[in-house]
């Protein structure tokens, strides 16, 4: 174990950078003398305020997790339980194991790079693509493209050498995401994305035109109390959903071009709010189940077309965030997929810009 430290700058400093040793087995150690300050704190609250920062950013879910797994010490005696009150003057001994490779396998699949550094990476991702493995979709997702683009960088999130997938788009859905390369990233990124310290909006094709053209859709959602495998509009068990819209631009009354911004993040919750409105989205195979009264506004081409889209009509168009560990403000978007813009200009076509439809 690594020669302990006062506690007492740990806390007071929480950039403090506690002596690590490396292990042969590429683990880390650190260590600590509790003060009599903590005395009676739970241990892992004690050792993720003195030590987390220093070994890689580790959240307390995370150290909880490794007292548990027995990698942490109290005077040289194992310790699993991570709400075991801290005993003053104990020396309290973190380790770190080295990250296990991933279970999905890195895959060479081609990324639209906005942004990369170190601790995290920025992309425009396709429509089609999935984020994560999962059942009926065990590779060709991001996370086996990032493992094979970003393999060298990944310094193990979670006990595990992989990328850390904060936020999700549906497969269906284009645009903007980021992707913590370190645990600490990992630990900022979720924590901005819970609070909604960020900006995003979304670009969504829809049915009809709002009225009013710009407002807010202020609806609980849940778990479809039928067709469990959908989100609703529910008035029991639903957690509270925000979404506000303005309309970007009108197509007559058959289809309006909006800009959303989410307030909070529910499942499917632009496209389960826009279609609770009466305005689902363009090709929605979910929220869509029959043709919109509205697409009778259409000549029979541009109708044909726009009934026929193989993907809900959404895309992330923007992202800002600060950055996990500089700080800095940074803000990225991503334009319109060629099958959308092809939406937009067959819509064109019998609604020309500036006119009233």
């Amino acid at each position: 174990m690594s020669t302990p430290i006062p506690i007492t700058s740990a806390l007071s400093n929480p950039t403090t950078q506690s002596p690590l040793k490396a292990e042969a087995d590429g683990g880390q150690t650190a260590s600590v003398v509790a003060p009599a300050e903590a005395a009676g704190t739970r241990a892992d609250r004690f050792i993720t305020d003195a030590l987390g920062a220093a070994i890689g950013g580790l959240s307390r879910s995370r150290v909880k997790a490794l007292i548990e797994a027995g990698q942490v010490a109290r005077d040289g005696a194992v310790m699993r339980d991570p709400s075991e009150a801290i005993r003053a003057g104990a020396t309290y001994a973190l380790r770190l194991p080295p990250p296990e490779a991933a279970t999905p396998q890195p895959q060479s699949i081609p990324l639209t790079i906005l942004f990369e550094d170190r601790h995290l990476l920025v992309i425009d991702k396709p429509a089609g693509l999935v984020v994560h493995p999962a059942p009926g979709n065990q590779d060709g997702t991001l996370v086996n493209a990032v493992l094979a683009h970003a393999a060298e960088d990944l310094t193990g999130i979670g006990g595990e050498k992989r990328p850390g997938i904060v936020h999700r788009l549906d497969k269906d859905t284009s645009g903007v995401m980021v992707v913590a390369k370190s645990e600490r990233a990992h630990t900022a990124l979720s924590e901005a994305f819970a609070t909604r310290d960020l900006d995003r909006e979304y670009l969504a094709l829809c049915w009809g035109l709002p009225s009013p053209t710009s407002g807010e859709v202020d609806a609980p959602i849940g778990r479809h109390p039928i067709d469990r495998k959908r989100m609703a509009v529910v008035e029991r068990q639903g957690k509270h959903a925000l979404t506000r819209y303005r309309t970007e631009r009108g197509f007559g009354t058959a289809c309006a071009l909006l800009r959303c911004k989410l307030a909070t993040g529910r499942t499917h919750q632009i496209r389960v709010h826009l279609s609770h409105i009466g305005h689902p989205i363009v090709g929605d195979p979910v929220y869509l189940k029959r043709t919109p009264a509205s697409a009778k506004a259409l000549p029979p081409a541009t109708r044909d077309l726009l009934l026929a889209f193989p993907r809900q009509a959404l895309h992330a168009a923007t992202l800002g965030f600060r950055h996990p560990v500089t700080g800095d403000s940074l803000a990225f978007s991503a334009p319109l997929p060629p099958d959308m813009q092809a939406l937009l200009a067959a819509l064109e076509g019998p609604f020309p810009a500036g006119s009233k439809g």
